[in-house]
């Protein structure tokens, strides 16, 4: 009986948004069950359940002095490796709960390694994101024995030309002359099932406005097309950086909102800075 009645418990969350990127942020830090997939579904279903892009879980720290950990799962129940705007709105999270200090710096856990944060003031926040990893093995990109600028490939008849990077997740980014007119809807799932990208990746179409200043949008595995990615604006920045199209500090513009990326050179980390926002608190009735 006792299973039963727990079974039915409500289950509290948070929605929040990152630039419009948006989320269900679950507290298991007392050792509640990470959700599976069915749940995950049902969360993210934007007419029977809370509605989102993603589902953030709040962890106890995997490493020495972070204040926490948390995972990432997809609105189809995919798990996921890496999610900027998401690391954002944990750190927020964190701020408010009282985790951690409000003006002060700290460190959480992602399933991809441990990550400096840094409370930017009105709900601001940088992240550290770790260094691109251009090699194609790593991102994983098959059919390729080494890193290139430009990648081709044929997709059901379709020659695409992109830059691929990992940013703790894979990405490849395709510079366009109008991001308003790319064909995200067509192109974005074409490549996502793509042998060549085992794991899938998220597309990014870039476009260049000034040395300092991209448009983007994204084309998100898992989700579909959202109003930001943060990795996605991390892995375009750092596509873009290295082949001199831009300079090492840019504001990446996506439908959602501004973020700001910046990779002082090669071999230091890439950091991303943008909002966060907390729409709602809930129960949810599973």
């Amino acid at each position: 009986m006792a299973e039963a009645v727990a079974a039915r418990a409500p289950l509290r969350f948070s929605k929040m948004h990152g630039a419009g990127n948006d989320f269900v942020v679950l507290d298991l830090r007392r050792g509640a069950a990470p959700p599976d997939a069915e749940l995950c579904r049902r969360l993210a279903d934007r007419h029977t359940g809370v509605g989102c892009d993603q589902i953030l879980t709040v962890e106890d720290p995997l490493s020495a002095g972070a204040v926490a950990s948390y995972r990432i799962w997809n609105s189809d129940g995919s798990a996921s490796q890496q999610c900027g705007n998401g690391a954002r709105c944990i750190a927020a999270w964190l701020v408010r709960d009282g985790a951690a200090a409000a003006g002060a710096g700290f460190a959480v856990d992602s399933p991809t390694g441990r990550h400096a944060v840094t409370p930017l003031g009105e709900g601001g926040f940088r992240i550290d994101m770790g260094r691109p990893e251009f090699d194609p093995a790593r991102i994983p990109l098959r059919g390729y024995p080494s890193r290139q600028d430009q990648y081709v490939l044929d997709v059901h008849d379709t020659v695409i030309g992109f830059g691929a990077v990992s940013m703790g997740n894979p990405h490849a980014v395709i510079e366009v002359d109008d991001v308003d007119a790319a064909p995200v809807e067509t192109i974005g799932p074409m490549l996502q099932s793509s042998q060549e990208f085992p794991e899938s990746a998220n597309v990014g179409f870039a476009q260049v406005v000034a040395p300092d200043r991209i448009r983007l949008r994204v084309y998100e595995r898992g989700v579909g097309e959202t109003l930001a990615c943060g990795s996605g604006a991390c892995a375009a920045a750092a596509v873009l950086m290295q082949r001199g199209r831009v300079g090492r500090e840019v504001a990446v513009q996506l439908p959602g909102g501004e973020l700001r990326i910046a990779w002082p050179e090669a071999d230091a980390t890439l950091s991303m800075a943008g909002p966060t926002a907390f729409v709602f608190e809930g129960e949810w009735n599973r």
